[in-house]
């Protein structure tokens, strides 16, 4: 697998951005919305809790906002996500994606760590190769269940680290999470119409949004039996040792089976030998141990094959997300026209603990005697692991469990 970008300026922004994300006040940030206005769009078919109620924003009630929306005419999510599946044996078979009709539930998502803008925090315009490749490579396959919502965010840039002006990083972080919270708000309020809903994000994205179900969701019913999941993938959710409530969420559990609701998917993935250095994710605290719950194995019995979905090597993989080679001779290469790419039994992975590190432990099933790839890519050194590729190596499953959950929310 080719990954794109400065892999090392990744992690290290990755570390910036994760860190003001988690810290701060864990409450307020900038919010940029309006409370109590007259023109909300909203038939608000739910009751709303305290400071939802004719909530809107200033910056997301624009369609120009948001990359993923219903309404868009250029929707991010609606874009080709056809796969070619190819087996051990060297064939080939086209997996047709398929947009669920008028699906029951919706999911919103918020990117990682991807801009390059030259400020602290990024601006309102996505990049091709940057925020809108991101949520079509994490985000899109969602559809199958969903309606999709992502947000454009002010997000702690990778740039901070290399001279963003310095900025402090509570104030970039309260810019991101600010933004985060608004676009939330005036989502729930103006186009949820009292429907469940799924929250989904990656690294910063993951941040922002454990800190939501703290501060927003957690202690009000109103939104939390609403709740139909959260995946907070490659970050850190931190429980007591041997429970699956508690710690950093009060009334939100750990997801222990495909039809309990209300939960969280949460894991960091690394080979099977863990972090090569301090890891920054997946660390005990005083809370406990860092969750893993293997979305292939919620029950945890061990290895599991894991559905991956990675975009095929023709394809702009973007900063996070890379590309994929298929097969061990790239001459082949042309035998994949589809922009997706699947491996059926390649991989599998399994939750393990080594010191105070609780990770997703990958394996990778390559045969030098077959035709296949043997090898995938996209490790970040200094104890990062395979945190590029958290979402993808286990797509399928996420898409199917959503599905899943999606069903026993709806009955």
């Amino acid at each position: 697998m080719a990954m794109r970008g400065a892999l090392g300026r990744i992690a290290l922004a990755l570390a910036v951005a994760a860190a003001a994300c988690s810290g701060g006040d864990g409450g307020g940030g900038e919010r940029t919305g309006t409370e109590g206005g007259d023109d909300t769009t909203s038939t608000q078919a739910a009751e709303l809790p305290a400071g939802y109620e004719g909530y809107t924003s200033d910056i997301y009630g624009d369609d120009a906002n948001w990359m993923c929306k219903p309404t868009l005419a250029d929707d991010v999510c609606s874009r080709d996500l056809d796969a070619t599946s190819v087996a051990a044996d060297g064939t080939t078979e086209v997996v047709a994606h398929e947009v669920a009709d008028e699906p029951a539930i919706d999911c919103f998502y918020l990117y990682p760590t991807v801009s390059e803008d030259p400020n602290p925090n990024s601006d309102l315009v996505p990049a091709e190769a940057q925020e809108i490749n991101t949520v079509y490579n994490q985000a899109a396959r969602l559809t199958s269940t969903c309606r999709m919502f992502a947000p454009v965010y002010r997000q702690v840039t990778l740039s901070m680290i290399g001279g963003g002006g310095g900025a402090d990083r509570e104030t970039a972080g309260a810019t991101s999470y600010g933004d985060a919270v608004d676009a939330f708000k005036h989502y729930i309020a103006n186009e949820s119409d009292g429907r469940g809903f799924v929250l989904i994000g990656h690294s910063q994205g993951a941040g922002l949004l454990a800190r939501i179900i703290a501060d927003e969701i957690d202690d009000e019913p109103l939104l939390r039996d609403r709740l139909v999941s959260a995946y907070i993938l490659g970050s850190t959710v931190n429980v007591p040792d041997g429970e699956a409530v508690g710690g950093d969420f009060a009334n939100v559990p750990l997801c222990e089976a495909p039809d309990q609701v209300g939960c969280v998917v949460s894991y960091a993935t690394f080979r099977p030998s863990g972090p090569d250095g301090e890891s920054f994710f997946g660390r005990a605290n005083e809370v406990g141990p860092a969750a893993c719950v293997n979305p292939a194995d919620l029950a945890g019995g061990g290895p599991a094959a894991l559905h991956p979905y990675f975009l095929a090597d023709t394809q702009a993989g973007g900063l996070l997300g890379g590309t994929s080679q298929p097969f061990a001779d790239p001459a082949r290469s042309s035998e994949v026209t589809t922009p997706w790419v699947t491996y059926p039994d390649f991989l599998e992975a399994e939750c393990v603990t080594a010191g105070d590190v609780t990770y997703l432990a990958l394996t990778v099933n390559g045969d030098p005697a077959d035709p296949r790839t043997d090898d995938i890519g996209g490790d970040l050194p200094g104890g990062w692991g395979l945190h590029i590729i958290d979402a993808n190596i286990a797509m399928g499953d996420i898409e199917s469990l959503v599905a899943s959950q999606a069903e026993a929310y709806v009955g």
